[in-house]
């Protein structure tokens, strides 16, 4: 029995992981000005945005630099 709701806690645990409930509970935890926020989203916005770019090859990824507006520069100090 006690297998079984361990096995079922992991597995509510690891759907609220994916679907980011615990990071929603954890930002909603205190108050977050709108600027706060807007720099927070544009931070991961390039952070995805430079981890799709490592996975591409050099010249790929030259490519993908010259058609976006942030220069590599950008990408490095962000």
């Amino acid at each position: 029995m006690t297998t079984n709701v361990d096995q079922t806690l992991k597995v509510l645990k690891k759907r609220m992981q994916r679907e980011g409930t615990f990071r929603e509970m954890k930002l909603r935890s205190h108050y977050e000005k709108p600027s706060e926020k807007k720099t927070r989203e544009k931070a991961e916005a390039i952070r995805r945005n430079a981890a799709s770019l490592v996975m591409l090859p050099a010249a790929n990824q030259r490519q993908a630099l010259s058609s976006r507006s942030l220069t590599w520069r950008d990408w490095c100090h962000h």
